[in-house]
């Protein structure tokens, strides 16, 4: 061959024969031809290894080199690849990591086109167990999009974190010019070049592409003081450069994608190999964990690496469980100065772990961690001893009698069988226990179904219950613990119970077939079911289920529903109701159907729920979303009311008239303005246009509706309905009433929600910032513990996600943070409310009609605004001040009163421009205009003729 363009140098230490061939293989399958591979053979390399390079050598003459330096270290061997490479571009593979296939091309040609000595791209590596592979987070935005950087300080995760250890490549002469080569007196040295190349090197080349697979899972305890060693040598090499505040950033990226994962993994490991991995910790970590990045990381997270550098083995244990089992109190936390909560080994700013939050919960309410300490197993049965833990700020009633028995649950939870605790032996930290119990007579499965069984002990004070899984080290129980088991079926369904620990953590049994009997008798079973007429029959099976899930399919459901459904006659007076695609009782189809009640019109009614129909009219029948009976009510409507949109496939029969009340007035853009829908081919816009056509009437508050929401929907001017929003007509009311009666008393939602009149209210209500797709659970940008720390004493927070998503809250004392998220109607909260704090929402449009403080919490204003593009610039036009930190926030929190009466006058006129059409009467205006056949003559109206203002 004559000079390639790549050299890819394989390692083959470490590694077996197939892991060999899969690299070599890999190399010789580029889509670019002119690559070699140069196979380092170690010199304890065995036979078979040997063989396999000799073959691969033999099959592709050119392409491949055997090289035999004569050395062992991982180090040595690719530098003796890295010196007989020929290629223009040199990358090095361990064995088993496999090239994609256009890899080389890749690098190649971005090497070429920007003339940069350094190339690197994405590569992913396996799972913990070894079947998957996944990217390291952290790769997402270093390889978003393809560039070149002058120097890596302009792409810092290159060195702060390990991205350098494989997928990248250095040109050959940048290699020989600076003279650059793995450390030999290192083990993980992989980690140190990399950093180094990019320090020394010109310009660097980043291709999103991703380039490695099959890259090892990590494996930090095998060698921590090698790694440790690695990464004190990359933060030299930082500062020498001058960068410091990049070793800052490292020695914490070092802490959370070595050590912690380090300790999450040490309930997997035998109890001598967790002694081994503390004592060397201990030995290696002093002084290499800064205590300015060890704070920077979460509670728990900051505990197992403090733990760690202590060696103290049982206490990164249970740190380990409680990163596993997030919200499980692991170990018997303390109470310090100013109600602070200490880890054991407290107070250290390290060990506090007040935010978690579990000092605001009662003992039946904690998770607690129940660790089994012994399982052994004999003729007379099984012996269990254990530990619960207990923080020192709550436990069982000392007055209440003691109680405790083991639960063994088959999986499905459908059964359970009881074993009573012997001996409960209570102290300041926990509960000791201990029992015997005869497995064989007190667990009797029936055998061929329920054949694992989950155990957990319950904890009764006589007023209070306490449930917890038996948390235990993976290495605790194993073969010869096995039990006789004896099924209600009989021996042949199963004969030994063998106790294992789960992927999670917890004790269970399994019903297994050891004996004679039970594996014939399983062997029958198996055959009866596997052979032509059985699987025969379960292929007809399996068929008619797919013939019945079809029948439910909503494809299926859409086609009956074109094709003979919307043939049926209208039933005149039928009414259709949903709100947010049936996730809530609430908005302004709520208004409308109120006022449809209070003015009696013979109408039927009919709501649509998604989940559940708790919180729906009992007086309105109930349709569940996609269901027959939900097609069937659309279908023979007479009229249709909603504010988000009716499932888009379905057409509007011909006799319904569509009443669209929207769901609030836009800030950010929406329907054909929106970036995202502006990207869609033509058939997916056909479909939005198709949907929004369906309207007869289209509810407006203001001219800014009709600049805005009217023309990104494309409506005609004749759908218009101008009298502002039904929902709204609560709000006007409840500003009449404070203005002639004041704020107290409360409405009667305080009382349910538990709000003391001596707090005010803060309601938080962000924006939706998710994407088309299922619900989600998102963390809020606003910090809910942190203000509850602040604010407990004056305010009272109350959480409202947007209804697409759900909010993931932290743990804060009693009556200082509730999520109402789940509570139906939004408008109550807002009534409610003494002041609104929110983002992007279009609730601050209905909120400003109370007059009330808003504030807006923006972090990320400019990005959002760039990226979903808006109607206004929200700082010229904002009803209160724009805060972009928590700081800000909390400033003007703390001063509201002061700070709001600069914007009362801006408030003013934010709701005089965005709510011109809310007088108070919509909701009447509404019933009268669209169901103006069914109101009595005797009723006085004010109709809005289509298209005009109700002025």
């Amino acid at each position: 061959m004559s000079t390639p363009d790549f050299s890819c140098v394989v390692t083959a230490a470490g590694g077996g024969d197939e892991a060999l061939t899969a690299s070599v293989e890999s190399v010789l399958d580029q889509s670019l031809g002119a690559v070699e591979a140069l196979v380092v053979l170690p010199a304890g390399a065995p036979g078979s290894l040997r063989k396999a390079a000799g073959s691969l050598a033999a099959r592709s003459s050119g392409r491949i080199r055997v090289l035999d330096p004569g050395t062992d270290s991982v180090a040595s061997l690719r530098n003796a690849g890295l010196a007989a490479a020929r290629g223009t571009y040199v990358l090095v593979l361990d064995t088993g990591e496999r090239l994609q296939q256009h890899a080389c091309r890749n690098l190649w040609e971005a090497g070429t086109r920007t003339r940069a000595d350094l190339v690197a791209g994405r590569w992913s590596r396996l799972t913990g167990d070894g079947t998957k592979e996944r990217e390291p987070a952290w790769q997402q935005p270093l390889f978003l999009r393809s560039r070149t950087v002058g120097r890596f300080t302009e792409a810092p995760e290159l060195a702060v974190r390990d991205a350098l250890v494989t997928g990248f490549c250095v040109r050959r002469a940048a290699l020989e010019r600076h003279a650059l080569r793995y450390d030999e007196d290192l083990t993980h040295s992989g980690i140190l070049f990399g950093p180094l190349a990019a320090a020394v090197v010109g310009r660097i080349a980043l291709v999103r592409r991703r380039i490695v697979s099959g890259r090892a899972a990590p494996d930090a305890g095998r060698d921590l003081a090698g790694l440790v060693e690695a990464h004190r040598r990359v933060c030299h090499v930082l500062v020498a450069q001058g960068l410091s505040e990049l070793r800052e950033e490292r020695d914490r990226a070092f802490l959370l994608d070595h050590l912690v994962p380090l300790v999450r993994s040490c309930p997997e490991l035998p109890a001598a190999d967790r002694g081994r991995v503390a004592a060397t910790a201990a030995r290696v970590l002093p002084g290499c964990v800064p205590e300015a990045a060890l704070l920077t990381l979460p509670p728990v997270e900051r505990v197992g690496v403090r733990l760690l550098e202590r060696g103290d083995a049982d206490g990164v244990l249970a740190a380990a469980y409680a990163l596993r089992r997030r919200g499980t109190v692991t170990a018997p936390l303390s109470m310090g100065d100013e109600g602070r909560v200490y880890w054991p080994g407290g107070p250290d700013p390290v060990l506090d772990v007040t935010e978690l939050g579990h000092q605001h919960r009662t003992f039946g309410e904690l998770k607690l961690m129940n660790r089994l300490t012994r399982y052994e197993a004999d003729a007379r049965g099984v012996l269990l001893e254990g530990r619960l833990v207990l923080p020192a700020h709550t436990g069982p009633d000392p007055d209440g009698t003691l109680a405790a028995h083991l639960e063994f649950r088959v999986r499905d939870g459908s059964r359970a069988f009881r074993v009573p605790v012997d001996e409960l032996r209570p102290d300041a930290t926990g509960i000791s226990w201990s029992t015997r119990a005869d497995l064989t007579r007190l667990v009797r499965p029936l055998g061929p179904r329920d054949t694992v069984w989950d155990a957990r002990m319950v904890v009764e004070d006589g007023r209070t219950r306490s449930v917890s899984d038996l948390f235990a080290a993976h290495d605790l129980v194993g073969p010869a613990d096995r039990s006789p088991a004896l099924p209600r079926l009989g021996r042949t369904a199963g004969d030994t119970w063998q106790p294992y620990i789960t992927l999670r953590d917890h004790l269970a049994l399994r019903l297994e077939a050891r004996h004679r009997p039970a594996r014939t008798a399983r062997r029958l079973v198996h055959y009866a079911t596997h052979f032509r007429p059985a699987r025969r029959a379960r292929l007809l099976l399996r068929a008619l289920r797919r013939s019945r899930d079809r029948l439910h399919a909503r494809g299926f459901k859409v086609s009956v529903y074109r094709s003979w459904l919307l043939r049926l006659p209208v039933r005149k007076g039928s009414v259709v109701f949903e709100s947010h695609m049936g996730t809530c009782y609430g908005d302004s189809p709520r208004a409308v159907h109120e006022e449809v009640r209070a003015q009696g019109l013979p109408l039927r009614c009919v709501w649509s729920y998604a989940v559940s129909p708790a919180g729906f009219p009992t007086d309105a029948r109930l349709v569940r979303r996609w269901s027959w009976r939900y097609l069937w009510a659309l279908a023979r409507a007479e009229y249709w009311v909603d504010n988000q949109g009716f499932p888009q496939h379905l057409g509007k029969p011909a006799g319904t008239t569509y009443l669209q009340t929207w769901h609030g007035s836009a800030y950010k853009r929406m329907g054909f303005d929106e970036t995202r829908v502006r990207m869609q081919n033509a058939p997916q816009r056909e479909r939005l246009q198709q949907a929004v056509g369906r309207f007869d009437h289209f509810l407006v508050r203001s001219e800014h509706d009709e600049r805005t929401l009217a023309r990104a929907y494309r409506l005609p001017e004749e759908t218009l309905l101008r009298t502002g929003y039904p929902r709204n007509d609560a709000l006007l009311a409840a500003r009449a009433r404070d203005e002639t009666e004041g704020r107290l008393p409360r409405p009667a939602l305080a009382a349910e929600l538990g709000l003391p009149d001596h707090r005010k209210v803060v309601l938080y209500a962000p924006t939706f910032r998710g994407g088309p797709g299922k619900r989600k659970r998102q963390r809020l940008l606003l910090d809910a513990a942190r203000f509850a720390e602040r604010f407990g004493d004056t305010y009272t927070l109350l959480v409202r996600a947007h209804y697409l998503e759900a909010a993931s809250l932290p743990a804060c004392p009693p009556g200082t943070v509730v999520d109402v998220s789940g509570h139906h109607d939004v408008s109550e909260l807002l009534a409610l409310a003494d002041v609104l704090v929110t983002d992007y929402s279009s609730i601050m449009f209905d909120y400003a009609l109370l007059d009330r403080p808003i504030v807006l919490f923006a972090p990320d204003l400019d990005a959002y605004a760039a990226d979903r593009g808006s109607y206004f610039d929200l700082r010229e036009k904002a009803p209160g001040p724009v805060t972009e930190t928590e700081e800000e926030l909390f400033d003007v929190l703390a001063r509201l009163k002061t700070v709001d009466t600069g914007f009362q006058e801006r408030r003013a006129a934010f709701a005089a421009e965005f709510g011109r059409y809310d007088r108070g009467d919509a909701a009447g205006a509404v019933v009268r205009t669209v169901f103006a056949r069914h109101v009595s003559r005797s009723v006085p109206s004010r109709t809005v003729p289509a298209g005009e203002a109700g002025r």
